[in-house]
């Protein structure tokens, strides 16, 4: 293998690997920011879910229907 050669190798060799190096360091980064955000997206859609239940509960009419008559309790 001649000289030039050698050198030109190495050089493209030394590049790339400060390339992929870069790539990996960004790819990590990324990781970490996105990891929290998922789990906000998982905790406000348990959330929602909670939301869901409660509504239910209220708009219930047998839960009316014991307000009402703990109401009249309080009142005799």
């Amino acid at each position: 293998m001649e000289l030039w050669t050698m050198i030109v190798l190495i050089v493209l060799i030394g590049c790339g690997t400060g390339v992929l190096n870069e790539h990996f360091k960004t790819r990590r980064k990324e990781l970490e920011h996105s990891s929290p955000s998922d789990d906000v997206y998982d905790e406000v859609e348990m959330l929602r879910e909670r939301i869901e239940v409660l509504e239910k509960i209220v708009t219930d009419e047998r839960y009316h229907l014991e307000k009402e008559i703990s109401q009249l309790e309080r009142r005799a």
